[in-house]
């Protein structure tokens, strides 16, 4: 996560990051951190937006005292707008082998979409268009035909077994000051050191293939007895030497990459109808939103809204038509003001600048006085079919060489508690190797990859180029320059892009 503030003060963030009560390492860290204080926690309860009923909203609620997962049951059996009684009762036996089989069968779907999945078993096609392409694009900014159903079942696995689970909470503030901050001084403070704008150039390896030192830019070398990585896979593939690169852990890599996401803040010139919660819009274009005027301490105000809003899917990888990423922010907001336009039918004004929203009929007031585009052209792994079995483990072929990361084996999907237990796990395989016991094995490697990576031609790391965000695999507001690295390091964002 990352946010910076723009000329006027306002803070911009990578992504609308929500905290889950079924996050049980991101909330540990809280507790170390001392910082528990600073989550906002809103009502256990899920908000969906109607999409034939423009403007108006369902809910799943969850009732104090009862536990998981009769909590989650009786919240949907209460909810009488979006499922007939038949869909609910049609949708619940597929979903028992998860409860009662637990990871071994959710591990067992990954190579079936999660309509594949609905349509093997049975379930109802309306289970998709209501619950299944909210929770696909929050989860993984994906539609269901693309997404693994092991990601949906992991959630809801999560979800139906813990009675808070599902329970959210925001910051309470910007996340530098609010959480990253006492992050680094929690290092600082055991004597660690937290160094930023030092860009490694290279991997140097010894002959024997071990990690000699990591090469900066500005040409200094960082010797160590450990090293971790916990960059996003795109950008590992970039550094991975040339000693390493046919061993087949390493060529696994080649068959994950990250999704484009695209986050947008938009400030309006008075009050919208809001909730002081997350919403799902279930709307072609957007995945979820939330007024941050209302949501977040930090951010409120009492006259004027501030959605933030995750745009998603973004290309044909995620399941979209439209390489988004390659479109200016004025196509993007465009397209986001129709949809605006539609979630809130009697606010949003007919405006001339924005042609989508020229339907608009006089009640609608509200225009747009200013916004931001936040790009992450790779973000994390895009949990397509099959993928589950090529993310490494944390335990690496290179004695003093460890992965972390959300895109690293762990049970948890690409997010903020899969990122938390990754690094978790790869201290533990530092650990025990400072402590002289065994390593953690390494997981099995696909037989198809091994003998892929005996045929590889080993060729130098490409290393990363240029400099900010988008070279690092972090999301900006593109300007000329960050968009012609782009062009130049990750030409496929600008592939097929159709109107």
């Amino acid at each position: 996560m990352s946010a910076w503030q723009d000329a006027d003060g306002d803070w911009i963030e990578t992504g609308l990051h929500i905290f889950f009560g079924a996050y049980p390492n991101m909330m540990n860290l809280f507790d170390e951190l001392k910082i528990h204080d600073r989550l906002q926690w809103k009502i256990h309860q899920m908000i969906f937006a109607m999409q034939e009923l423009p403007g108006e909203f369902t809910t799943f609620d969850f009732i104090p005292g009862i536990p998981a997962p009769f909590n989650f049951a009786l919240a949907i059996l209460m909810n009488q707008k979006m499922l007939t009684l038949g869909e609910k009762l049609q949708t619940a036996p597929p979903l028992l082998p998860m409860l009662i089989q637990g990871q071994e069968f959710i591990d067992a779907q990954d190579e079936l979409s999660v309509t594949d999945f609905m349509r093997k078993y049975g379930m109802p096609e309306r289970i998709n268009e209501e619950v299944f392409i909210a929770m696909a694009k929050a989860l993984d900014f994906i539609d269901p035909d693309k997404l693994s159903m092991t990601v949906v079942l992991t959630a809801m696995n999560r979800f139906l077994n813990e009675s808070n689970g599902l329970q959210m909470a925001f910051l309470d503030g910007n996340q530098p000051d609010r959480l990253c901050a006492p992050m680094k001084q929690h290092i600082e403070a055991r004597g660690g050191k937290v160094l930023t704008k030092a860009a490694v150039k290279e991997i140097v390896t010894k002959e024997d293939g071990s990690v000699s030192h990591l090469l900066m830019r500005n040409g200094e070398k960082v010797e160590a007895d450990e090293y971790v990585s916990a960059m996003p896979v795109d950008i590992m593939k970039r550094f991975v030497p040339k000693r390493w690169a046919n061993m087949p852990y390493f060529r696994q890599f080649d068959e994950l990459e990250g999704i484009p996401v695209i986050n947008l803040h938009m400030w309006f010139d008075r009050k919208l109808k809001a909730v002081d919660h997350l919403c799902f819009s279930r709307s072609p274009l957007l995945s979820v939103y939330a007024d941050m005027s209302v949501t977040c301490k930090e951010y409120y105000d009492p006259d004027k809204s501030m959605l933030e809003l995750v745009f998603a899917p973004c290309s044909p990888l995620a399941g979209g038509k439209v390489n988004w990423i390659s479109k200016t922010d004025e196509q993007i907001i465009d397209a986001t003001m129709g949809e605006l336009a539609r979630l809130f039918p009697t606010e949003i004004a007919a405006d001339e600048k924005w042609p989508t929203t020229s339907k608009q009929g006089p009640q609608g007031q509200a225009r747009l006085l200013k916004y931001a585009v936040v790009k992450v052209p790779r973000s994390v792994y895009a949990a397509i079919p099959g993928r589950n079995k090529y993310r490494p483990s944390q335990t690496t072929p290179i004695p003093n060489f460890t992965l972390a990361g959300d895109w690293t084996s762990q049970k948890f999907l690409g997010s903020m508690e899969g990122a938390v237990l990754g690094g978790k796990l790869a201290a533990e395989v530092v650990a025990n190797r400072a402590l002289g016991r065994p390593n953690k094995p390494i997981k099995e490697i696909q037989q198809h990859i091994v003998e892929a990576a005996e045929k590889h031609i080993a060729k130098d790391p490409l290393g990363v180029k240029g400099d900010g965000a988008i070279a690092w695999g972090a999301g900006a507001v593109l300007g000329k320059k960050e968009e012609t690295l782009l062009k130049e390091v990750d030409p496929s964002q600008f592939d097929l892009a159709v109107v």
